[in-house]
């Protein structure tokens, strides 16, 4: 079996926070800088939650602009939504992976009638 990516692991863990899955302080000792405030204002909205099905990580790609940074974005999936979700890992000098940046796009215009 491969070893687990970050980047699967960091997609899976905020959308458990975006979706209302898991509360925000779950990602503290996550997070380094700006993203844990990013990250709590984001998770006020729950920006991923969708309504009737649980959302899930459809497809992860990532770039590498330096060496031990990842730039990753994940497209989530509930029911026929898709939506995206924008992030940004460090490696720390203690060889840990933590978000620095996070980011989601627009929630989808309700349907007319809803």
């Amino acid at each position: 079996m491969p070893p687990v990516r970050p980047t699967d692991v960091f997609a899976e863990r905020l959308l458990a926070v975006l979706s209302g899955q898991r509360p925000v302080h779950w990602m503290l000792r996550h997070t380094m800088g700006r993203a844990y405030d990013d990250l709590a204002r984001l998770a006020e909205r729950s920006p991923l939650r969708a309504r009737g099905s649980r959302p899930v990580v459809h497809d992860i790609g990532y770039y590498v602009p330096s060496e031990g940074a990842l730039e990753v974005f994940a497209r989530i999936s509930a029911g026929d939504q898709l939506r995206a979700l924008a992030f940004r890992l460090e490696l720390g000098q203690d060889l840990r992976w933590r978000c620095t940046a996070v980011e989601t796009g627009p929630r989808p215009a309700p349907a007319q009638g809803d």
